[in-house]
């Protein structure tokens, strides 16, 4: 009771805050870096921004009748400028609201589609800081002149993001080509005051919109904030990552320059390449989508049902394709701040989940569903996991690929199912709502690619999770030789069988294709 009557005389605050804020929100003179430092003017920005969605949602709706064409019209128009108005906010704070805009990008399963095709533009670009600042940093980090550590830095970023920017340079003492990951000199500074903010604002419109349940997303940014403004514990992650895929010729991760690496500044291997889903750098280079697609597929089912170690944030702007020494794709995975270590209970129950998907097997989906917190909710989880309707879920997913009339009809039942889907994701374990957000990120790259490849696409899957569960089993087995035998002649009969099976759809579509 008291935390709600604060959070309404808070209301209050917000809205007198939200009018100083107005100012800073439609003046240009407060659009600069130094004033973006003081915290009460991205307080006012935020507060501004979102007491003007609030208030457009409440005004423009109501007097209409839910769920009319006129309704569905309106509500669609108030989603774009709004996605919009907030947009816009985030670029002017930067920092941590560019990482809740990103997050937001990545949502396809919760949002309105004008919300997460407005706010995906962060996972390209965000605002540059100047090369002077960002010098300041390299100088306070290191202790020494910036041009003493390197001969050249280029002024036009390789790329930008919320929490940091990476440019291109040159080492003075050896004179090797680097790239340079530098942290926005303020990110540490506000992170934590623009989290509180964030949390505030939530709480504030929830009570406005009950529906409106954000708080798991508020928490999950807060928990990963000190590893990913943690550039150490980024290089580690990266050489981790690497020693994982040493089997893997096709999967590369930049090398760290440790001598030149600090919390703040990250040196690295400069790796030249085009992004993922760059069309043109494809076709001049005769890397194929299809090809590169799989190459994801089976580097991030090993990830996520054989190893338990998930690089969560695998957008356009993170991966990077070149041509490798035979002439085929070679993956670049960049930005290894963002990791999700899986407990075995929750990474053997994800794969027996996908498994009972994969074959049509509802009472087991069922099962490992409420083994993850859905309850009653489960069937809407399945849906969330696959990206699939219900009805496709049970005529199982591999039978037939998602269609757009499907992808539609998943559009079009977000709105009605949304306190449902806030509930869910308020009670699955923290582990895969990332995993959620990782999987929507990586059908987003396939989609860009181009590359339908459902079926091939659930078989790499089927194999990861049939080894992870036979490993895991033969290790329990410990004290019987024979028991730990037969799980290993069972596993490998398994992939046996769903080899013949991947052979057999290749044979009949070379057979289709030559008649």
């Amino acid at each position: 009771m008291a935390v709600r009557l604060l959070l309404k005389s808070g209301l209050a605050v917000t809205a007198l805050t939200a009018t100083s804020g107005a100012i800073c929100y439609h003046t240009d003179v407060l659009d600069n870096p130094w004033c973006s430092t003081f915290r009460i003017v991205r307080f006012g920005r935020a507060a501004c921004a979102s007491f003007i969605v609030s208030l457009d949602y409440k005004w423009s709706l109501r007097d209409l009748e839910y769920d009319t064409e006129e309704y569905r019209t309106t509500i669609g128009q108030i989603h774009t400028r709004s996605a919009l108005r907030l947009r816009e906010m985030c670029s002017r704070n930067g920092g941590l609201f560019i990482k809740v805009g990103q997050h937001l990008g990545s949502l396809d399963y919760l949002l309105p589609k004008s919300y997460v095709k407005v706010f995906k533009v962060f996972h390209n670009e965000a605002p540059k800081t100047s090369l002077s600042r960002l010098q300041g940093v390299v100088e306070e980090e290191f202790g020494q002149p910036f041009d003493t550590i390197f001969s050249e830095l280029d002024e036009e970023p390789l790329g930008a993001a919320s929490l940091a920017q990476c440019h291109k340079g040159v080492l003075r003492g050896t004179g090797e080509t680097v790239a340079v990951k530098i942290q926005h000199p303020d990110v540490r500074r506000n992170g934590y005051t623009d989290i509180d903010t964030i949390e505030f604002l939530v709480s504030c419109v929830h009570l406005v919109f009950p529906d409106f349940t954000f708080q798991w997303l508020v928490e999950e940014i807060r928990a990963n904030l000190p590893m990913e403004l943690d550039f150490c514990q980024e290089a580690h992650n990266q050489e981790r990552f690497s020693a994982m895929f040493t089997h893997l010729n096709f999967v590369k991760a930049p090398r760290v320059h440790w001598e030149f690496t600090t919390p703040r500044v990250l040196t690295m291997e400069f790796i030249d390449g085009g992004k993922v889903d760059n069309v043109e750098y494809l076709k001049r280079n005769r890397l194929r989508g299809d090809d590169i697609s799989l190459k994801l597929g089976r580097m991030y089912s090993e990830m996520i049902f054989l190893r338990g170690f998930i690089h969560c944030d695998p957008h356009s702007g993170n991966v990077l394709v070149r041509p490798g020494s035979d002439g085929q794709a070679q993956i670049v995975l960049l930005d290894h701040g963002l990791y999700k270590e899986l407990t075995d209970e929750f990474r053997l129950t994800y794969c027996r989940l996908w498994q009972a998907l994969i074959n049509k097997d509802s009472r087991a989906v069922e099962r490992y569903c409420l083994e993850l917190n859905a309850g009653e909710l489960y069937p809407l989880l399945a849906c969330m996991i696959t990206a699939r309707t219900w009805d496709s879920v049970q005529g199982g997913i591999t039978q037939k690929q998602r269609s757009r009339e499907e992808m539609r009809a998943i559009q079009q039942h977000i709105p009605l199912y949304l306190s449902h889907i806030t509930q869910l994701l308020n009670n699955i374990p923290r582990q895969l709502v990332l995993i959620l957000k990782t999987n929507d990120l990586l059908r987003g790259l396939e989609y860009s690619l181009g590359s339908p490849l459902y079926r091939q696409s659930y078989i790499i899957m089927s194999k990861y999770c049939l080894r992870a569960i036979g490993e895991h089993e033969a290790g329990r087995a410990e004290s019987s030789w024979i028991q730990r035998v037969q799980w290993r002649a069972k596993t490998k009969l398994s992939l046996l069988m769903v080899t013949l099976y991947e052979n057999w759809l290749w044979i009949r579509a070379v057979f289709v294709n030559y008649t």
